[in-house]
């Protein structure tokens, strides 16, 4: 029996893609045509009560809080370029087979990132943690405007807000657009030699800091959350037993996530023990696992920027206040 060929494999790939694109598409018109009745005053009234006589708060957020600002979730038809998907490229084996291809496609994330603007919801939680130490805030997934060498065991790392990375890399595509151009195709004048390597051991290529498929997460930042909910037990030093008690969390939001995998469900699941009431704010509710609702918590059904924008109004006033 003979194998496919490449480039018949390569065709299938592509098909299966635009067929995944449609079916996201799809969901996307539909979740756009539900209507949710707002937040009504009975049920903000005892969030903000809440919120406001809150000591320890936990936010969670996903990729649904910025949806609004033009970076596409994952899963949705946004979540493409060309004909890849982004868990096709967002991962360690694409990146040694077409590292071009690859550092081309975070170019394109890079651009679009930096063309964003906050929606109301990201102004609401930046007012939120205004006075706050900078280290609360743990990027779990990473940065796509931090570098580090692909060698894990060299540890180099850097911030870069370069766009493009390097000059060869020209910005060719404007955010929010689709490039029907060929998959296989890789931009002119580029070679291996152009991309950024690594400055500190001089051999291995640099890639983007944030957390590729089939990754695991930073075992520092993992253990920074585990220490913010242990914070009020004497003992909070790394391997400290996951059996010890966590200082009580008041309220945790879930903010344009399904947390339905492991950390976040799990965080959700530690909070709630710590005390912590749950308000979500999402496109659907969960109906099974430690992310489901339960009676004590607050649903916010739809758009994430627009309803936490909304739910903290009797707490922070105008997003321009």
């Amino acid at each position: 029996m003979h194998s496919l060929s490449k480039d018949f494999k390569d065709e299938l790939s592509t098909k299966a893609n635009a067929s995944l694109q449609r079916h996201y598409k799809n969901l996307d018109d539909e979740a756009r045509n539900i209507e949710h009745d707002p937040p009504s005053a009975v049920m903000l009234a005892p969030f903000t009560a809440h919120l406001q006589s809150s000591n320890r708060i936990f936010v969670l957020i996903g990729a649904g809080l910025s949806a609004s600002s033009g970076i596409p979730t994952y899963r949705s038809a946004g979540g493409f370029w060309r004909t890849f998907s982004d868990q096709q490229l967002e991962k360690k084996s694409a990146f040694e087979e077409d590292a071009i291809m690859v550092w081309q496609f975070y170019n394109y994330r890079r651009q679009q990132a930096k063309a964003a603007l906050p929606n109301p919801a990201i102004m609401r939680l930046r007012n939120l943690r205004a006075g706050h130490p900078a280290g609360k805030m743990i990027d779990l997934h990473g940065s796509l405007f931090r570098v580090k060498c692909f060698d894990d065991t060299c540890g180099y790392g850097e911030e870069n807000h370069d766009i493009p990375i390097i000059p060869q890399l020209s910005v060719t595509e404007p955010p929010g657009v689709l490039d029907s151009a060929d998959s296989k195709s890789v931009q002119s004048g580029v070679s291996i030699e152009d991309l950024p390597h690594c400055p500190k051991c001089k051999v291995n290529l640099l890639r983007p800091a944030t957390v590729w498929f089939g990754e695991s997460l930073p075992e520092a930042k993992v253990h920074q959350v585990h220490e913010w909910l242990r914070s009020g037990n004497s003992d909070v030093s790394a391997g400290a037993n996951d059996a010890i008690e966590d200082e009580k969390v008041d309220l945790m939001l879930v903010i344009g996530t399904s947390a339905v995998v492991w950390p976040a469900a799990g965080y959700i699941g530690r909070a709630r023990k710590a005390g912590a009431r749950v308000a979500f704010f999402n496109m659907e509710e969960n109906s099974a696992g430690v992310a489901r609702p339960e009676e004590s918590d607050w649903i916010f059904l739809g758009d994430a920027a627009e309803l936490v924008a909304k739910a903290f109004e009797g707490f922070l006033g105008g997003v321009n206040d």
